[in-house]
């Protein structure tokens, strides 16, 4: 007869279990999918959508060629192509307006277009038309207007700033938010997936046959750990995914000061999934029927999407109280934290304040859910409360022995 299985051993065994069942899931793999596409076609819609950044330009009138290429240069200046269309006359350029083969037709004080004037060529139209008339009143009160121009070109004031602002906090705050997003649906989904595996095993009174051999606590710590796993290679992928797709489109211009939000993610993703997937287990352990999880899971599901929902306010207002309440307290900060501090708006008594009180909740959750999941989960029949929970964990209600019969 073999020797029982410490509980290191149950816990890699279960471990090891969940994540080789969960790859085996198409589920895994669709929501993967799925998820990359949604994301790539995030990162591609500025390209689709974006328009085209060539215009095409018809003028008229005496300084029409100084006008064009004035146009051009201030176009050039904005990131913008433009191309001089020529035509025989006014009513000629009209109908090109008209027929949208042409973008503006610039004539003696007007620009004719055919609803509105795009603001990047607008922009360079006006600046252009402003610099060609004032050398031209130049020239008539007798100045070089290349003599006036050189006279204005002034370097500007230097500026010091005495608490200067990091220039890529907005971008990097900007990956942390949308990581954010992510993290939402990792944590309702793999904690989801601990709610379901525990309710699926104690319906079809696997968990019986299971807990002859190891003990309830190896059971959790193995569902949980093994999912987490997966849960955490899962969102790694989608990160390295976006990273590389967003240096590839030129959305992104990646570099290791960007790579701080998605550690950050990253690691609140393991600490938010440690502190959620605690409360699933133990709600989901009093129950024993699919139809009643959503009942008892659905406190903790609203807890996770108000949190997500403040993360919005808290990229929209990092500086504010309620911002920095949100990202040190649980269960908040843990998908508030992220944003502020991959900004770098949270000082480092507040990072060092939230990772502290995130762990101790998460050390009490996990002391107590264990407790209720061990005094739940071999109990059958109708819903347990919380309080018949605790109490059968310190009566030993969690042995095979004391598995109640079911009508």
């Amino acid at each position: 007869m073999s020797a029982p299985l410490t509980m290191v051993e149950a816990t890699r065994t279960v471990a090891r279990r969940e994540l080789t069942e969960r790859l085996r899931d198409k589920s895994f793999w669709v929501s993967t999918v799925i998820t990359l596409l949604i994301l790539g076609v995030v990162l591609f819609l500025p390209k689709l959508f974006g328009g085209d950044d060539t215009y095409r330009v018809a003028y008229a009138g005496p300084d029409a060629d100084q006008l064009a290429a004035s146009v051009k240069t201030q176009a050039t200046a904005l990131d913008v192509t433009v191309e001089r269309a020529r035509y025989a006359d006014e009513a000629a350029a009209r109908a090109a307006v008209t027929d949208g083969k042409l973008d503006a037709y610039v004539g003696t004080g007007t620009v004719i277009v055919k609803d509105k004037l795009d603001p990047q060529i607008g922009a360079a139209i006006q600046t252009a038309h402003r610099d060609v008339a004032a050398g031209q009143r130049l020239r008539q009160a007798g100045l070089d207007p290349a003599a006036v121009q050189a006279a204005q070109q002034v370097a500007p004031l230097a500026v010091d700033a005495l608490d200067p602002t990091d220039p890529k906090a907005d971008q990097r705050g900007q990956i942390a938010f949308i990581g954010s997003i992510v993290l939402y649906g990792q944590l309702i989904g793999y904690c989801m997936w601990v709610a379901f595996g525990i309710v699926e095993e104690k319906s079809s009174r696997v968990v019986e046959l299971i807990l002859s051999a190891i003990s309830t606590k190896a059971l959790l710590a193995g569902k949980i750990l093994g999912i987490g796993l997966l849960g955490f290679a899962q969102l790694a992928l989608i990160a390295a995914f976006g990273l590389a797709l967003g240096n590839a489109t030129g959305m992104l211009n990646v570099t290791a000061d960007l790579l701080v939000p998605v550690g950050f993610v990253l690691l609140w993703f393991v600490l938010g999934y440690g502190f959620y997937s605690s409360v699933f287990a133990a709600s989901a352990a009093r129950v024993s029927r699919q139809e009643e999880l959503q009942n008892v899971i659905t406190p903790a599901s609203m807890t996770i999407m108000v949190s997500f929902f403040a993360t919005f306010y808290v990229n929209s207002n990092p500086d504010s109280l309620i911002s920095r309440l949100l990202s040190v307290l649980p269960p908040f900060s843990a998908l508030c934290a992220p944003v502020r501090m991959a900004r770098g708006d949270a000082p480092l008594w507040e990072i060092g304040l939230a990772l502290v009180l995130m762990l101790a909740a998460i050390a009490a959750l996990v002391v107590s859910g264990a407790r209720i999941y061990e005094g739940a989960i071999l109990r059958m029949g109708a819903k347990i409360s919380l309080l018949d929970a605790w109490r059968g964990a310190r009566k030993g209600s969690s042995t095979p022995a004391s598995v109640e019969a079911t009508s």
